[in-house]
């Protein structure tokens, strides 16, 4: 027995010998383990044959991972039996109590795994606490609010409970027994739920046969036949009553997140919660598109951002169609004329109140009242009617209307005119041409969504829109299509299939994004939305379009419009904006980089600042008039009003009364004369020579450049100023009255009161009466031609009539001489004389020609002759003061001479205290009326304001202005997102 053992046991080593775990080679018996040797073997060699040691590597591995361990030797053997203590049963013992180490080791890692893999488990799983607000506070009270205990005491107990249950098991054979009876029926239950689940999914009608079927029973059962179409009829009104079921529900839902939406907002705008609210997306992403539409793209910048542009036929209901997307009649409507005359953008945005304002004004419009939507709709005609130039029927420039209120979904709508085949009567001839340009101009941006509008009451042959549209998008990858006036085209077309061939996309040549049916109401003005929206909804639920399935549910009402068209738009905006910013940083790099070439010590300012710094300048130069000394205003108004009178005082005053025969008759004339003079002319004439003092000067600064500092580009404008100014200054009235009066008091003084002034009224006298015989001595030269020396040295020689009046005046001439006292007028008997003497030498001359040569002649004599007397008078002052008693010598006219000079210098006295103290602040104020005018005028800045180097800094500003909102624009998205 213990042989058979023995021998086992070495079966067994031998084969864990010769296996290879953890072994490179086969080993000998000696290389056993110790525990394996000490259990056999009576035919182990003896000790008898022993050989040398040998020592064995065995590399050994770990059983759980299979990795090595370290290199252990194993003691040195000799060959045969060796004799020691049989202690193997404790050697296994120990041996065997490592395996403890080997479970505790799994077990503490199995636990850290599973402890490891739970924690992520747990932070997998969502934090219920964040949808505790589904469930209602009071599930959470009821603990509170009612005692489970005592209701659990007052429930009866089980056994009491089962003695109420039926008997189960005779209502099971019960049920067995009719099984038979119900099975087909169930059958064909299932298969009409089964077709009606595919008739769902297909979304089309279809011939569908509806068999009953015996499952289970050899005998069928005949049931009362129905025909397939009344089945499919009765499964597609019930199909739509539950659509509309959950319609309406989706409609009462959304009403009541409306109203709480406007209760959250109000309360937000009434500052409940304390918090600076930020400026919507969609009000940041209009404010971008605004500032494009004022941008003068002198450097091709294109404008690819977004926006829904709605096109169609003229009438074919394009503002209806966006009335019902807004919710309010905001647009001026008309039968069958043109009512959209130029672009006109609408930014539709979510708001407490509905209302409506305008870009440029700060009154808002309550959509929900009558009264303010008229007079929005003819505000927004009269804004039409006046951006359409004169001779033109349709205007390119953009109309910029934001609409706020609950409910309304996000996005840019931009209305164009509608498009005409025919050019009508009081429209410009190239009306149709410009309507063309102008709605291709919006499609052409590649990123503009367009919404295509059909009237569907009208054949598809006469549409015009669609073939431009198809021209412009013609994969259809940004267009939707909307068949207008549904009602009216079920009522009219006699095949509805043309009806779904148009919302399928095969019968225009156009594609597009999604085809939409939309009823906007009767064609009755008075409308409002709400019963448009009722007259709608009616329609779709009793239309056979929607019934046969010829429409799809989702493909008609405003409101399902509404909702894609504002996913498409705000997919299109994700999807291109940050490509647009990157395209106006690139546009602001080569802009900065054109003014630093260009402008390197300029700084960077567009017209509105370079209008700025201008109005300082011009005001500057204003306030410098209050700097100008009294003396250079006197000496300026004295000269300028004597160029002004002298002719008047030497001819119409001093000459007549030269002509008298004694001193006061002198006196009295120049009395008379001087009265009238003040009482009609001369005031006037002062105010003028004021007037006219006050624009020089005003013009010299205006105009005066100033060295390195002065810049041309301000020339024009300070002109157009200075002119504007002038135009609009008028002098003060009451100056005229009380300069009157002064002057009148100034002529009357006669009383010289020094010797000095004698002498300054001489000098006074002797320059003018020098410069009118200077003027004299002119003007006979040019009528009797050069004299002598002229004609040798200069070779010129006298014309026919110069020789005439050359004899008619050494006549006259001798004349004089004869009689130095004569008048100043020649009489009828010597006039013939002259004449007579003229024709005795050959020269026949004119009696006229005579009495005007006898002017100058006679005019060049009386100047002589008072410069003569002029210069008696200088040492005439002491017979002066004794009133030229016991004298010869009368110097009257002297006097005339000292009372115009006082005069003079009275008047321009006065003068320069009305310009310093009342004028140049009026002329101040004008000036600044007139800046302001044209800083409102942005025309006029324009035109005023030119030139490569404000236009560049205009598109810089702009540029810059553009991507900075973008930016900011940007960011927010990326936040809501």
């Amino acid at each position: 027995m213990w042989r058979t053992r023995a021998a086992a046991a070495c079966v067994i080593c031998r084969s864990l010998a010769n296996s290879s775990y953890g072994i490179k080679r086969k080993s000998p018996l000696q290389n056993l383990h110790l525990v394996s040797r000490s259990i056999h073997h009576p035919y182990y060699p003896s000790s008898k044959f022993q050989r040398p040691p040998l020592r064995i590597s065995v590399q050994q591995f770990s059983s759980l991972n299979r990795l090595p361990l370290h290199k252990t030797k194993l003691l040195n053997l000799t060959h045969g039996y060796q004799s020691h203590r049989n202690f193997w049963l404790a050697r296994l013992a120990s041996r065997l109590l490592k395996v403890r180490y080997l479970i505790l080791g799994s077990a503490v890692g199995g636990g850290y795994t599973a402890k490891k893999t739970y924690e992520q488990w747990k932070d997998m799983m969502p934090d219920l606490e964040d949808y505790k607000w589904i469930v209602p506070d009071f599930i959470w009270e009821l603990d509170e609010l009612v005692d489970f205990e005592k209701l659990l005491k007052a429930l009866p107990d089980a056994d009491d409970l089962a003695k109420l249950l039926p008997d189960f098991d005779k209502i099971g054979e019960s049920l067995t027994s009719l099984k038979g009876f119900l099975s087909p029926g169930y059958n064909l239950v299932s298969e009409v739920i089964g077709a009606s689940d595919l008739l769902l999914l297909l979304g089309s009608p279809g011939e569908t046969a509806f068999r009953a079927t015996d499952q289970g029973y050899d005998n069928d059962k005949q049931f009362k036949k129905v025909s397939d179409k009344e089945k499919i009829d009765q499964l597609q009104e019930e199909l739509l009553r539950t659509q509309l079921k959950y319609q309406r529900m989706l409609e009462r839902l959304e009403k009541e997140n409306k109203e709480l939406r406007k209760l959250v907002l109000q309360r937000d705008d009434k500052g409940i919660h304390q918090r600076k609210l930020k400026k919507s997306l969609i009000d940041m992403y209009s404010e971008v598109l605004d500032i494009l539409s004022d941008y003068d793209a002198s450097y091709n910048t294109q404008d690819h951002l977004p926006r829904v542009v709605v096109v169609g036929d003229q009438s074919a209901g394009k503002t209806s169609v966006l009335e019902m997307i807004a919710q309010a009649r905001i647009f001026p409507r008309g039968s069958g004329e043109m009512m959209t005359r130029s672009p006109v953008k609408v930014t539709l945005s979510e708001g407490p109140h509905h209302v409506a304002l305008f870009k440029d004004s700060s009154r808002e419009f309550d959509l929900t009242k009558e009264e303010d939507l008229a007079a929005l709709r003819n505000e927004i005609e009269i804004r039409m009617r006046n951006s359409v130039k004169e001779g033109c029927t349709v205007s390119t420039e953009t109309i910029s209307l934001s609409v706020k209120g609950p409910g309304l979904q996000r996005m840019v709508l931009v209305d164009l005119p509608g498009v005409i085949s025919t050019v009508t009567s009081g429209m410009a001839p190239d009306t149709k041409e410009t309507i063309f340009s102008i709605s291709k101009a919006y499609m052409q941006n590649p990123n503009a969504i367009i919404l295509c509008i059909q009237d569907g009451s009208v054949d598809a042959e006469r549409s015009i829109v669609t073939d431009l549209v198809s021209q412009m998008d013609p994969q259809g990858k940004r267009t939707i299509f909307v068949l207008t006036k549904v009602d009216l085209a079920e009522k009219n077309v006699a095949s509805p299939n043309r009806i779904q061939q148009i919302i399928e996309g095969k019968l225009f040549p156009m594609k597009a994004l999604g085809y939409f049916a939309v009823v906007t109401g009767k064609g009755n003005s008075s409308e409002s939305i709400e019963s448009i929206k009722e007259y709608e909804e009616e329609f779709f639920q009793n239309s056979k379009l929607l019934k046969t399935s010829m429409l799809k549910a989702h493909q008609v009402t405003t409101k399902n419009l509404s909702l894609a068209v504002s996913d498409c738009f705000w997919k299109m905006v994700r999807e291109s904006v940050e490509q647009q910013a990157d395209a106006f940083k690139a546009t602001r790099f080569n802009l900065e980089t054109e003014w630093k070439n260009n402008y390197p010590r300029l700084r960077e300012l567009d017209r509105n600042e370079l209008f700025e710094k201008a109005k300082n300048e011009i005001l500057d130069e204003v306030i410098s008039l209050t700097q100008v000394t009294p003396k250079h205003w006197e000496e300026m108004l004295e000269k300028t009003l004597w160029e002004r009178v002298s002719t008047h005082v030497i001819e119409n005053i001093y000459l007549p009364a030269a002509q008298t025969a004694n001193s006061g008759t002198f006196n009295t004339t120049v009395d008379i004369k001087l009265k009238q003079w003040t009482d009609k002319q001369l005031p006037n004439k002062a105010v003028e020579v004021a007037w006219e003092t006050l624009q020089e000067e005003f013009s010299r600064f205006m105009t005066e450049k100033k060295g390195k500092e002065h810049d041309d580009i301000f020339d024009k404008l300070k002109q157009a100023v200075k002119e504007e100014t002038i135009k609009r200054h008028k002098w003060n009235e009451r100056a005229e009255d009380s300069l009157r009066v002064i002057q009148h008091n100034a002529l009357e003084d006669r009383s010289i009161s020094d010797k000095q002034q004698w002498d300054a009224a001489i000098h006074f006298m002797e320059e003018t009466l020098q410069s009118r015989l200077k003027d004299t001595e002119s003007v006979i030269e040019d009528m009797v031609g050069p004299g002598w020396k002229k004609r040798w040295l200069y070779w010129v020689s006298r014309t026919k009539e110069q020789n005439i009046r050359n004899e008619t005046k050494h006549e006259l001439e001798k004349l004089i001489k004869c009689n130095e006292d004569h008048p100043a007028y020649l009489a009828n008997d010597e006039v013939t004389t002259v004449r007579k003497n003229l024709e005795a030498r050959g020269v026949a001359v004119d009696p006229c020609l005579i009495k005007d040569t006898w002017h100058q002649i006679y005019r060049r004599y009386f100047l002589k002759s008072a410069l003569s007397h002029c210069n008696l008078c200088r040492r005439g002052f002491y017979y002066y003061q004794r009133h030229f008693v016991d004298s010869e010598l009368e110097c009257n006219d002297i006097v005339l001479f000292w009372r115009i000079q006082r005069m003079l210098a009275i008047t321009a006295n006065t003068l320069r205290q009305q310009l310093t103290n009342t004028e140049v602040r009026r002329l101040e104020k004008n000036v600044k009326e007139v800046l302001e005018d044209f800083a409102e005028d942005n025309e006029k800045k324009v035109m005023l304001l030119t030139g490569k180097r404000v236009q560049l800094a205009e598109d810089l500003k702009k540029v810059r202005e553009i991507q900075e909102k973008l930016e900011a624009f940007i960011e927010a998205l990326h936040q809501e997102k």
